[in-house]
């Protein structure tokens, strides 16, 4: 409790200035700065509340545990060591939950992501995986309120992906879903295997924060644009227009092809902001390794072919390997019940600065 009550402390002070500044008849009439400070006060308001909440359970808690020391009568001290019981289970899901407030923010935090999976070593098996990450993700997304949106797929005949990239859209979507990106592994008796064997796959993932035109330069010289015809199911209009775009980044070699839509310009579009979003990773990549020297590194870096989580189907069990969490709900976790794995790889994060 020490270490959150010196953490907690410019917090407090911050909540007093903003109280005295919002009182000033000046700052109120300066609409903008007035609109500004509400929302700092908004944010910090919910720390402090979470704070205030957390030191009143452990004041019950010392209270209790002082009764139960004191009391002789057996029927009593038996309900003291119940109520015990329920606020130290209070106090330690309180002390959690104040611990992720007292992270400081990433400045990427609140983007927009693009995400990619891809199908690995697996085969058929390895798209089916895929498909049900996608799935995953999209859960996690709609209990989150968030919003998402298909970008481009590349099926496989029996209904899983070869690739899938989509768009998810909301308040804070990087800094809850950027650890995902690594390899992702499945272990299961696959669909198509008729002895009953268990099997190994895996998929990879990458999640770029969504960047702006501001965010990154692209200069249109170092742009090459290819347009062809899109290739597969399409009907008639595919094979008459030229409505495909390759971009390809000079200088780095990046390509992004695009032939979701059956427009020229939305594909380029589409393709543009893909470009944006990896060449933003990859220059914030090497930003992110120079930073790690200094940390213990136990998250990770978040490079792709780093495997991060295993999901065993006959044990029901999701295991994440850069901070030793496993957890027997798979069928949850599936569907979209990622919070106690993003808060614990969030918490793990923010270990590693201290």
């Amino acid at each position: 409790m020490q270490n959150i009550n010196e953490k907690i402390k410019p917090f407090l002070a911050r909540h007093r200035e903003l109280n005295t500044e919002l009182s000033d008849p000046n700052v109120v009439k300066d609409i903008k700065r007035y609109r500004t400070l509400s929302q700092e006060f908004a944010q910090i308001e919910s720390v402090v509340t979470a704070y205030n909440n957390y030191t009143q359970t452990a004041q019950k808690l010392s209270s209790a545990e002082e009764y139960a020391k004191s009391e002789e009568d057996t029927e009593l001290k038996a309900l003291a060591q119940e109520e015990i019981a329920e606020l130290n289970q209070s106090l330690e899901q309180q002390e959690q939950a104040l611990k992720l407030l007292l992270i400081p923010p990433d400045p990427l935090a609140g983007k927009n992501i693009i995400m990619e999976i891809r199908a690995g070593t697996g085969g058929e098996e390895a798209g089916l995986f895929a498909a049900d990450l996608y799935r995953m993700y999209t859960r996690y997304a709609e209990n989150m309120g968030w919003q998402y949106e298909l970008i481009d797929v590349n099926e496989s005949e029996i209904g899983g992906f070869r690739e899938v990239i989509f768009s998810i859209t909301g308040h804070g979507v990087y800094g809850k879903l950027r650890y995902e990106s690594g390899a992702h592994r499945v272990q299961r008796i696959p669909v198509t295997e008729s002895n009953g064997r268990l099997q190994t796959s895996a998929a990879t993932v990458a999640v770029l924060p969504e960047a702006e035109e501001t965010d990154i330069e692209i200069r249109k010289e170092d742009l090459r644009i290819d347009t062809y015809r899109a290739s597969g199911a399409g009907g008639q209009h595919i094979n008459k227009t030229d409505s495909a775009v390759r971009i390809t980044h000079i200088p780095t070699g990046v390509v992004v092809a695009m032939q979701d839509s059956r427009s020229q310009i939305k594909n380029r579009e589409k393709a543009m902001s893909i470009l944006r979003s990896r060449l933003f990773e990859a220059e914030n990549e090497k930003k992110n390794k120079e930073r790690s020297d200094s940390r213990k590194g136990q998250v990770g870096s978040g490079d792709r072919s780093e495997r991060i989580r295993t999901y065993n189907f006959p044990q029901s069990r999701v295991t994440d390997h850069r901070i030793n969490l496993t957890l027997y709900k798979l069928d949850q976790v599936m569907n979209g019940d990622l919070t106690e794995v993003v808060d614990a790889l969030t918490l793990a994060d923010a270990a590693d600065f201290e």
